[in-house]
C-alpha cells in the first residue's frame, strides 16, 4: 500500500505559551491529512455532502505522542487508508519533523470514520467509489 504524504508547518496558533504544539492540534494535523488524501482521489467533503448527502466522522481514535512539534517546524503528515467494514474506513497516520531527508516521528495514530447520511447522521454503506478508491490504494 501506498503510503499518501501533506506537509505543514507549525504556527503560532498551533502551540502553546512554550512554542510546543499543544496535544490536541495534533488531531487537526491528522485531519487536515485525511482530506487531502479525499482531494488525491479526485473527492472534496462538501461535495460528498452536497452531491452524495454522506459525512465522515470520526467514531475511534487511538493516539501515541513520542516527541513535541514546535513552532516553525516542518512537518509531514503521514496517511495509510483501508477499508473498516461496510460503512467506515481506517487510517494509519503518522505525523513527522521533516528536515532535509530525514523524518522524525513525532505522532502516530489508529483512526476510525464512519460514513454518515448527511440529514439523519445515521451510518451508511461506503459508496462504490469511494470503496474503488481505497482498493486501489491498497494495491498499490
Amino acid at each position: 500500500m501506498s503510503r499518501f504524504a501533506w506537509a505543514a508547518r507549525v504556527y503560532w496558533e498551533d502551540t502553546d505559551r512554550g512554542g510546543v504544539v499543544y496535544y490536541a492540534n495534533y488531531l487537526r494535523f491528522l485531519e487536515r491529512a485525511r482530506t487531502e488524501w479525499l482531494r488525491a482521489q479526485g473527492l472534496s467533503q462538501q461535495t460528498l455532502a452536497s452531491e452524495h448527502q454522506i459525512l465522515f466522522t470520526v467514531v475511534g481514535l487511538n493516539i501515541e505522542y513520542r516527541r513535541p512539534a514546535k513552532l516553525d517546524d516542518t512537518l509531514v503528515i503521514t496517511c495509510e487508508p483501508r477499508t473498516g467494514g461496510a460503512a467506515s474506513v481506517s487510517f494509519t497516520q503518522g505525523v513527522y519533523r521533516s528536515q532535509l531527508d530525514e523524518r522524525e516521528l513525532l505522532a502516530s495514530a489508529d483512526v476510525r470514520v464512519a460514513c454518515v447520511d448527511a440529514r439523519s447522521f445515521r451510518p451508511q454503506r461506503l459508496p462504490d467509489f469511494i470503496v474503488n478508491a481505497l482498493s486501489a490504494q491498497e494495491r498499490t
